[in-house]
């Protein structure tokens, strides 16, 4: 792999020994806390820009603009930053002072989704 993006969704699997022996079942773990923004976010970030670029509704320097709360939002910052996309996240006034990072972050009010 030589991009980060390449990255996305390649994360080990580990075999579970112990918790289905005697299950006659193997059971696998899909490690996505690996993926380069440590979420499965990773993923259906990735994908939602690739979709919108292949259907010509965003290009790069176009700014994009989501409502998030969590990991969906870092990890759009990710692929937005790789593929030179301005990123403006909305989060909810009702969410806790630590989670936000960065100065890219509107407060909305929690009743009506407007900063």
């Amino acid at each position: 792999m030589t991009t980060l993006e390449q990255c996305i969704g390649n994360t080990p699997l580990v075999k579970v020994q112990r918790l289905a022996a005697g299950l006659g079942s193997e059971v696998w773990l899909k490690l996505e806390g690996n993926n380069p923004a440590g979420s499965v976010k990773d993923r259906a970030a990735l994908a939602m820009i690739q979709q919108a670029e292949l259907r010509g509704e965003i290009q790069p320097g176009d700014k994009l603009i989501e409502a998030t709360s969590g990991n969906t939002g870092i990890a759009l910052a990710m692929i937005a930053a790789l593929k030179g996309y301005s990123l403006k996240l909305l989060m909810p006034e009702n969410m806790s002072p630590g989670t936000p990072g960065g100065d890219a972050c509107l407060w909305c009010r929690a009743d009506s989704g407007q900063p």
